[in-house]
């Protein structure tokens, strides 16, 4: 089994920027593909990013392309998404999650673990 938590998510100004972590314990692997999707009140969840922990590949959502970084410290077991120029359509519950064997990134069915999630206020 897989544990992960999420910390970091709070209240930030339109423009601002927030910094995302998951840490990872239990039968971890450092071939593992960690992702990060959100879901706003109201809609499905989606995918924001995604990094092999193997190779320190990175896949981004459209929306958040040249504003989100996704990051990898393995030695820690944990996964960071740096958000910057924050918007209100950002705002969401983010969820770190973890597969370990996929055929696509982006698609939420794919990942075998996930943490409680971290809120995302943004105000305008």
């Amino acid at each position: 089994q897989v544990q992960l938590v999420e910390s970091g998510g709070g209240l930030v100004q339109a423009g601002g920027s927030l910094r995302l972590s998951c840490a990872a314990s239990g039968r971890t692997s450092s071939s593992y593909c960690m992702g990060w999707f959100r879901q706003a009140p109201g809609k499905e969840r989606e995918f924001v990013a995604a990094i092999i922990r193997s190779c320190g590949s990175t896949y981004y959502a459209d929306s958040v392309k040249g504003r989100f970084t996704m990051s990898r410290d393995n030695a820690k077991n944990t996964v960071y998404l740096q958000m910057n120029s924050l918007k209100p359509e950002d705002a969401a519950v983010y969820y770190c999650a973890g597969a370990s064997r996929w055929t696509s990134v982006t698609t939420a069915d794919e990942y075998d673990y996930w943490g409680q999630g971290t809120k995302v206020t943004v105000s305008s």
